[in-house]
């Protein structure tokens, strides 16, 4: 079990890559290049593509996932500066009880129940402390005890014209308290808009 983490550090001066960071379908389908093209109707499930926009003390930079080798020949050449390395022995270490670091962009969210009335079977959008909850309960649903969170409202993703993803990136530590399920996550995502840079949970081992 394993998966690759690529870090890019696009042109800015391209474009093309100004293209594909303002539109997310864009950017979604640049990114897909660099898994096979015949992988079925479920192609980023399949081949494990999470990513994540993130903006740095060196500028904007890319971190993109796979569960399938990159082939990173296959992005326009002098796309960006690109580094990868292999998840492998960071999976293979987690076990019952290490305490990790974590950071996830993602977008908490529930469907309304029957008491929304005419809302009923929406999905609404959650901020702050309810957001803080829903990230505590999922992550312990995925073998992650939240120890400390801190989490920051990014910039809502619209996508293929009018569905909206609200964004918040949590960041903190926890303990691992189920190995297999973290696992799962790290190379699954977690909840909605994966298409669209949410769900790629990253996590470290705490020092």
């Amino acid at each position: 079990m394993t998966a690759w983490l690529m870090r890019i550090l696009p042109d800015l001066t391209r474009r093309d890559v100004n293209n594909d960071l303002r539109d997310p379908d864009r950017l979604h389908k640049r990114l897909m290049l660099l898994v096979p093209d015949d992988i079925g109707d479920r192609a980023r499930a399949t081949a494990g593509v999470l990513f994540r926009v993130e903006e740095t003390r060196q500028g904007t930079q890319l971190l993109v996932q796979s569960s399938m080798k990159p082939e990173l020949e296959r992005l326009p050449d002098g796309y960006g500066e690109i580094s990868v390395r292999e998840l492998g022995t960071l999976l293979g270490n987690l076990r019952a009880g290490l305490r990790v670091q974590y950071r996830i962009a993602a977008n908490p969210s529930k469907r309304l129940g029957k008491s929304a009335g005419e809302n009923a079977g929406k999905i609404q959008a959650l901020r702050g402390p309810d957001a803080e909850e829903w990230w505590g309960a999922k992550a312990a649903g995925h073998g992650l005890a939240v120890a400390t969170v801190q989490a920051l409202s990014e910039r809502d993703i619209r996508a293929k014209g009018s569905v909206r993803h609200a964004v918040v990136r949590f960041d903190g530590s926890g303990v691992v308290t189920d190995p297999d399920a973290l696992r799962a996550a790290v190379l699954s995502g977690i909840g909605r808009g994966k298409s669209y840079g949410c769900g790629l949970l990253s996590l470290a081992v705490a020092r």
